[in-house]
């Protein structure tokens, strides 16, 4: 609009009035007949409002008759007015304001609440807070919390581990376990919450089963989900019902044990608890349905300690699938898996919510732990098996843990070029996120070759890789576990809580085959032969049950007389030197016969002639000696070993710069090295028959591994030969291979790969142990159970998850 024209308007007052007025007095009167209605309006919705509040009973105080409280499944009344509380008042809708919280919530739920306390037990509720309900043994698992307010109210099982211990019930045994399985290490801060815990150090197959077994997947038989075994030409699934063939199934599991030496057993859900082992199912159990609400099977688990003393289970498992279902579908740190911390937490909270109740809190042994970790998975880091080879001819079980077999079998199971596949994938891309492995090459401390159903081909796979066929593969953004234990994302968790144990102690990690035998313990009863070392797990506990002792000789040391002080048959070697002046460094060419050993038992400088591919190496380097004379003395046949060539880069740069580190680092290190043969690679040394039989073309006896074993002491301001307290171990088993093609060494320099090649193949002293026939530490004042302890420590080189 022009704004001269706008003024214009203005000046004109008295044009505007006359044309305004009448409009003024209609909307004068509209407004009235507005508020006229809107009065009436407002005056009928408070008027059915009343009158719907009345008749749901909002005036509950003048109308309490109209509660179905204590009134719930009554008989339908019609000549009653009022609302109903009988099953079918809802298709006439005359129920009560109520009814829904008073007469159906009541019969879904496991808990009481301040509404439910007192009231009329209802048909069909899983449990009751019914005045009564201590009386017919049926109560919910809070009453007592809730309804007499005995204790604090809903407690989870991070709090109860934390409440001051009382007396037990009289009449109870206080040996009872009752085990928790978890499925997986949390992502949280467990250990804010613990009574005693442990990292639990689990398998390096996907699935383990070795916490109530006691062996290794190797020995029980269970190396995966998913395999295949040639003997019995069958395919096992935990999805399919071959998993119900007993055949399947190694070892004696926690419960027959239990049962073997007259004790009871109870198994809510726990792998293989529904397979006839031995042609024997636990004393109660239930087949395996995951669809079973967690509160059912606490219920489950309350209901068999309610049984008379004569009837009712001595050792327990409850199993929970969380939070490893959350795991795979959410990943490892996700608020999926912080909800499902939280279910599991309320869950065994649950448990012990009911455990107080019967007054037994404090009189069973409870165990909580997961059979091992999580880590997340991305689709945009996958290595396909396609980019390897131009044709796959060969079937993989893809993911963490990838293995690899022939398609066609059994027609093909042996004939399979294992040894091919391998060389067609090691060192062929850089980087390359796997190693490739015949299986009997593993490190051993994953004790994962010897069982036909490993198959052959095996892929160490990077944390956060798949190995997978093809990119048809889609599981992954996502979590996944079954890597090398040695990662820190594969560490279980272990909590234990009870009379026997510790309390808020936090010990150091240990493998998960220890457990058996702890079980064992608390239950006092004989374990059967297991892959653990029984009394490792004493520390543990207040008063131990089992005392473990050194193992006893089994052959004593040899004496070497010395009849003369120069060889009688120099052996095929020579030394261009024979006097103390002035040795290099090291003398490879200066040998002599060490004359304290008979001939018959000596090696012979001669096995090893130029050109093959085969030489020696000395066990303690001669140059480590300061003097002349102390060197030239080292120069014995006794201290030789026969070597790879290739292996002598790791031994040598192992000597001359890693262990001047490790000496560094832990203010001294006694050293102890050895050969190992383990050709038939079951974990355990060899016999000399056996070893007789691989000699190949040499008299040379070639071992399959050489072991050293760091000893320092716990703390480190003290030397390990005046260290008066704990000790530390650092044992590798390192494997014995004419080439290097483990670290693809070639054209790289030692110090860009031999550690890494060394610390993968750490391992336990009792490993050592086990593969040499040795038991170390035998005249250390410590008791025996910390001796076995240490032993039985895995070191680990990764410090913190990323």
């Amino acid at each position: 609009m022009d704004p001269h024209s706008e003024i214009g308007l203005h000046q004109s007052g008295h044009l505007d009035e006359m044309i305004l007025q009448p409009m003024d007095y209609v909307k004068k009167k509209t407004l009235q007949k507005y508020k006229i209605i809107c009065a009436v309006l407002l005056i009928a919705l408070v008027a059915v409002s009343l009158g719907l509040g009345l008749g749901l009973g909002l005036n509950r105080g003048a109308q309490e008759q109209v509660s179905c409280r204590h009134k719930c499944n009554k008989p339908y009344q019609k000549e009653v007015a009022g609302c109903q509380c009988d099953s079918g008042c809802k298709e006439r809708q005359d129920c009560c304001w109520d009814y829904e919280d008073a007469c159906v919530e009541p019969t879904r739920s496991w808990s009481c609440t301040n509404f439910r306390c007192g009231e009329t037990r209802l048909p069909g509720s899983y449990c009751s807070c019914s005045d009564d309900c201590l009386q017919e043994n049926d109560c919910c698992v809070n009453y007592n919390t809730v309804c007499k307010d005995l204790i604090c109210h809903h407690l989870s099982f991070s709090q109860w581990m934390v409440l001051e211990q009382n007396t037990c019930k009289l009449g109870v045994l206080c040996c009872q376990i009752l085990k928790n399985s978890m499925a997986q290490k949390g992502s949280c801060g467990a250990k804010e919450l613990t009574h005693l815990i442990a990292n639990d150090t689990g398998s390096q197959a996907r699935e383990v089963r070795n916490g109530y077994w006691g062996l290794y997947p190797e020995s029980h038989g269970i190396v995966d989900n998913n395999m295949y075994d040639v003997d019995l030409n069958k395919h096992f699934s935990l999805s399919s019902t071959e998993k119900f063939r007993s055949s399947w199934w190694k070892g004696q599991p926690m419960w027959l044990t239990a049962m073997h030496q007259g004790l009871k057993a109870g198994t809510f859900f726990w792998p293989g608890s529904d397979v006839p082992i031995n042609d024997t199912y636990p004393n109660f159990f239930h087949l395996y349905n995951g669809s079973v609400a967690y509160e059912e099977r606490i219920s489950g688990i309350l209901n068999w300690l309610d049984k008379t003393k004569s009837e009712r289970p001595d050792f327990y498992t409850l199993y929970i699938e969380e939070p490893d279902s959350s795991g795979h579908s959410f990943g490892p740190v996700s608020g999926g898996v912080i909800k499902a911390l939280q279910l599991a937490d309320q869950s065994l909270g649950m448990l012990m919510e009911g455990l107080k109740q019967r007054n037994l809190h404090n009189c069973v042994n409870l165990i909580v732990l997961a059979d091992h970790g999580m880590d997340m998975t991305y689709c945009s880091q996958l290595e396909y098996m396609s980019n390897y080879f131009d044709q796959i001819n060969f079937y993989i079980y893809a993911g963490p843990a990838a293995r690899i077999r022939a398609s066609v079998v059994p027609q093909n199971y042996y004939t399979f070029d294992s040894e091919g596949i391998v060389k067609n994938l090691t060192c062929k891309r850089s980087p390359q996120h796997f190693k490739p492995y015949l299986s009997p090459n593993l490190p051993k401390r994953l004790h994962y070759a010897n069982n036909i159903r490993i198959d052959k081909v095996h892929l160490l796979v990077d944390r956060q890789w798949l190995a997978v066929r093809d990119n048809s593969y889609t599981f992954c953004d996502q979590g996944n576990h079954g890597y090398d234990n040695e990662f820190k994302s594969m560490e279980a968790i272990f909590l234990a809580y009870g009379p026997s144990f510790k309390e808020k102690t936090e010990v150091d990690a240990f493998e998960n085959i220890e457990v058996y035998n702890l079980m064992c313990d608390l239950l006092q009863i004989t374990p059967a032969p297991n892959n653990g070392t029984h009394g490792s797990l004493n520390h543990l506990l207040k008063k131990p049950f089992y005392n473990p002792s050194h193992a006893n000789e089994e052959s004593s040391p040899a004496s070497c007389p010395l009849s003369h002080l120069t060889p009688i048959d120099e052996l095929g070697c020579t030394c261009k030197e024979e006097s103390t002046s002035s040795l290099p460094p090291t003398v490879s060419d200066c040998l002599r016969a060490d004359v304290r050993i008979p001939i018959a038992h000596s090696q012979n400088c001669s096995n090893y002639p130029e050109g093959l591919d085969l030489t020696y190496g000395f066990l303690y380097p001669p140059n480590f000696n300061s003097s002349a004379f102390e060197q030239y003395d080292a120069l014995l046949t006794s201290n030789i070993v026969p070597m790879y060539r290739a292996f002598k880069d790791i031994w040598d740069y192992f000597h001359d710069v890693l262990l001047q580190k490790y000496a560094r680092e832990r203010n001294g290190v006694n050293v102890i090295s050895g050969p190992v043969f383990d050709y038939n690679y079951d974990g355990h040394f060899d016999t000399l028959d056996e070893i007789t039989q691989h000699v190949n073309n040499t008299q040379i006896p070639i071992p399959t591994h050489y072991f050293v074993v760091l000893t320092s002491c716990k703390d480190t301001s003290n030397t390990p030969l005046n260290c008066t307290g704990s000790l530390d171990a650092l044992p590798f088993i390192i494997p014995h291979r004419p080439d290097n093609t483990e670290s693809c060494a070639d054209n790289r320099s030692p110090s860009e790969w031999v550690e890494e090649r060394v610390q993968a193949h750490s391992a336990r002293v009792r490993d050592v142990e086990l593969l040499t026939g040795l038991d170390f530490y035998q005249e250390r004042q410590e008791s025996v159970s910390e001796i076995l302890q240490l032993k039985t420590f895995l070191p680990t080189f990764e410090t913190e998850i990323n």
